[in-house]
């Protein structure tokens, strides 16, 4: 391999391993003297909060302030499998050996409600009633109304349900209607 064609290989691992968040030190070796350099370390190796997570729980209120909207969420666990048989056993709700209904129990060990800032940009989805059951798609203001009791939308189900929202940092991105059984 020639000496640019070389430089040029570095150069692209570099650049590549400089996309990934962070910073650590490494040693490059490659014809000629060896140098050492700051790359970006992988994010799953590096400091600093998840770009994004997803969080299930229940929407208790969901107000209007300035530009945005502010959701006072009660974050749960939504379990499924041997975890959700296992904490159900351990609850009461089910007997030792049984399976929890539909695969699926929700573990909401506290009352705490955490506040998030809603963007009236937000992606939400609930699950409506058209004769059949479907997705539907509405505003942040739309479902401040169904939220408040103000709203004549049909939902399939109520929104008691819960919701998996998107969240970065303090700001969820998305909210979507849990479907239960």
């Amino acid at each position: 391999m020639n000496r640019s064609r070389r430089t040029v290989v570095a150069a692209a691992l570099l650049v590549a391993a400089a996309g990934c968040g962070g910073t650590k030190t490494v040693t490059v070796t490659v014809p000629g003297p060896t140098r050492t350099v700051r790359v970006a370390a992988p994010a799953e190796g590096g400091l600093g909060a998840a770009r994004q997570v997803r969080e299930f729980g229940y929407i208790k209120a969901l107000t209007p302030v300035g530009t945005h909207y502010e959701m006072r969420f009660d974050p749960a666990w939504f379990l499924t499998g041997i975890t959700a048989n296992t904490a159900a056993h351990e609850d009461g709700a089910v007997d030792p050996g049984q399976p929890v209904p539909n695969d699926n129990y929700v573990l909401d060990e506290g009352r705490r409600l955490l506040t998030y800032i809603v963007p009236a940009t937000a992606h939400i989805t609930v699950l409506a009633n058209a004769g059949q059951i479907t997705s539907k798609r509405v505003t942040v203001s739309q479902l401040a109304d169904i939220v408040n009791g103000h709203s004549d939308l049909k939902l399939f189900e109520p929104i008691e349900t819960g919701f998996w929202i998107a969240v970065s940092g303090d700001t969820a991105r998305s909210l979507d209607q849990q479907y239960r059984p």
